[in-house]
């Protein structure tokens, strides 16, 4: 990181990590050497997150200056006067004193929602009204900044960050900021690899982190995604694979790795904790990163314009 900090490459995503198990698992990951933890309000799951983190620190298996917890500001609280509450929220639920990176979750401002009618507040404005929908305010981006950096030079996160900006509303935030990004958060895989993001935050000093990193696995339950659309059962991915004697999970970690990413996949199982962290001690060929790089289909699962629409009943496209 430009300001001196140790982003580490490999996080545990906590999005769809259950509630039950994830104080396990997360300390789990803390044991066999997870020092990135990638949250959010909207994941439900921060107070369970923040548990098996105290279990893991009173266990003595880390320090907590060597975790890297990040957080994400939620698109109900993009009203300035309600920022630094939302924040605050995330650390209490997480039981820290500061998060290493807080960013903003989506470029999409809704109406506030109080924390004491319903936490998270998720997309619906209001889940019982006869024709539920999200509420879409108008707040400039540039006011959630400027909050966003109100928490940093307050000591309440070392770092703020952005998620899922197109190329043009990101130089617009460094055309205004005091603060710049520290990271941008973007869905990439395979089949969405993103050069032209990769390239432009290099050139701006930003790091990138890849949600999502395994591609369709996360989405096919939610009917976000086909079966037939999975990278790990791609035919290029598993004779490299092969010829690794890797899993196809892993030759797809790694191809995110050696672009310079940081990936943040998520499981459950023990095995694939350990298997998903065991990246370093092989590296792609240029050829091989060439055939993964040769699979992009720009194929987007994560897309507001799709499933605010199919799912929440209000076309809210963010990409073009």
């Amino acid at each position: 990181m430009p300001d001196g900090g140790r982003f580490p490459a490999v996080g545990l995503g906590a999005w769809k990590l259950p509630k039950p198990e994830a104080p396990a698992v997360v300390q789990e990951a803390v044991r066999l050497g997870y020092r990135h933890f990638d949250c959010a309000c909207d994941y439900g799951n921060e107070p369970e997150v923040g548990a098996g983190l105290a279990a893991a620190l009173r266990a003595g298996l880390a320090r907590r200056e060597d975790l890297w917890v990040t957080s994400k500001l939620w698109n109900t609280y993009h009203e300035p006067k309600h920022v630094r509450a939302a924040c605050e929220r995330s650390l209490r639920d997480l039981g820290l004193d500061y998060l290493d990176l807080y960013l903003v979750h989506f470029p999409i401002a809704l109406a506030f929602v109080p924390f004491d009618v319903r936490y998270p507040p998720e997309w619906f404005h209001d889940p019982k009204a006869a024709q539920p929908a999200m509420r879409p305010i108008k707040v400039p981006y540039a006011d959630t900044w400027g909050a966003m950096e109100e928490l940093q030079r307050a000591g309440l996160v070392k770092r703020i960050g952005v998620c899922n900006l197109n190329i043009s509303a990101l130089r617009d935030v460094l055309s205004y900021c005091s603060i710049r990004p520290a990271v941008h958060q973007i869905e990439l895989h395979p089949y969405l690899a993103q050069p032209r993001q990769l390239r432009f935050c290099a050139q701006e000093g930003i790091a990138v982190t890849a949600f999502s990193p395994l591609g369709a696995p996360s989405y096919v339950p939610l009917g976000m995604a086909k079966p037939e659309e999975n990278v790990l059962a791609d035919p290029v991915v598993a004779a490299i694979a092969a010829r690794h004697g890797r899993t196809a999970a892993q030759t797809v970690l790694r191809w995110g790795v050696q672009r310079g990413c940081a990936v943040i996949p998520k499981t459950r199982s023990p095995a694939r904790l350990a298997e998903n962290l065991a990246l370093f001690d092989f590296a792609l060929s240029g050829e091989e990163m060439a055939a993964i790089d040769a699979l992009d289909r720009r194929r987007r699962f994560n897309d507001p314009g799709h499933f605010g629409e199919v799912a929440f009943n209000t076309f809210y496209p963010i990409f073009d």
